[in-house]
Order: structure tokens, then C-alpha cells, then sequence
């Protein structure tokens, strides 16, 4: 795997457009849990944002949550005014990220999605999050990836 990927280049550029500051690193193939990520980077599991994007009432929605969470539907659903949550089908997320599960990165999308962050990731200085791509991580924070999203913090656990 190369950084020179079109869906990490992509990424790159929208990162660096952004303010983004974060070096993106190359994970072995085989890195395709958070925890094989955190393993392979020398973080705790909390540390990886996983960006996961579910279908809200047929709209797309981007919630990052620490690694070490799972997300509650029914909670986010209900602060989200009531929408139903479900997780989004594969070709669903590439229709509105243009990447594929497991590479989905916070940024970098054909157009804007409403995205919340777990408030859990506060706690590392140094997160972890998808570069567009399944083998690929960028180095960031949680303030970072509020602004890098214009996302908002929500309890999704």
C-alpha cells in the first residue's frame, strides 16, 4: 500500500485544505479491528476514532467514537430527535463518502454530512483516525476533528 493511493491523495488534499496537521501512516493489511490498530500503533484502543456512518431516516450520519465504545442507537437516535439509526449498507457509504467501510475517513466526502464526535476521545492527546482508505490512519485530536468536521460532541455510548 502507498500513500500515493487516489482515495488517501484525495484525503491528503482535503486534509491539508482543511488546516489539517496530522502524519498519515501506512497500517499492515492485517490492522482491521481498533484493537489490531492501537496494537500497531502503540496507542490504547480508546485512542482510534472509528468513523461509522448510519442511514438517520434515509439521510447519512457520521458519528466518530473511541474505539473502545460501541455506539448506543436507540440514545443517539433519541438526541438526534428521534431519528431511526441503522447502520449504513455498503453501498450507501460509498455513495455518500466515496470510501469504503473500514476506510472511511472523517473528511473528505462529496458533500457534507453531520457528523458527531464521541467526547470520549478527549482523553488521548493524540487520536487516530481514518485516511480514506482501510489501511491507512492520520494523526490528529479531538479539537482537531472538531474543527476538521464542524461536527458536534455527543454521548453515543
Amino acid at each position: 500500500m502507498s500513500v500515493d493511493h487516489p482515495s488517501i491523495s484525495h484525503f491528503r488534499t482535503e486534509h491539508r485544505r482543511r488546516g489539517g496537521t496530522g502524519r498519515i501512516v501506512i497500517l499492515p493489511d492485517t490492522v482491521h479491528t481498533a484493537a489490531l490498530a492501537a496494537e500497531a500503533l502503540g496507542c490504547e484502543v480508546g485512542a482510534i476514532a472509528n468513523s461509522l456512518l448510519f442511514e438517520a431516516d434515509g439521510a447519512p450520519v457520521l458519528i466518530l467514537t473511541s474505539g473502545a465504545h460501541r455506539v448506543d442507537l436507540d440514545k443517539v437516535g433519541a438526541a438526534l430527535g428521534g431519528a431511526r439509526l441503522r447502520r449504513a449498507k455498503p453501498a450507501f457509504v460509498r455513495e455518500h463518502t466515496g470510501q469504503v467501510i473500514g476506510g472511511v475517513s472523517p473528511i473528505a466526502h462529496p458533500a457534507p454530512i453531520p457528523t458527531y464526535l464521541d467526547p470520549w476521545l478527549e482523553r488521548h492527546e493524540t487520536v487516530w483516525a481514518a485516511a480514506g482508505h482501510p489501511a491507512a490512519v492520520f494523526a490528529t485530536s479531538h479539537r482537531e476533528l472538531l474543527a476538521l468536521t464542524g461536527g458536534t460532541p455527543l454521548d453515543v455510548a
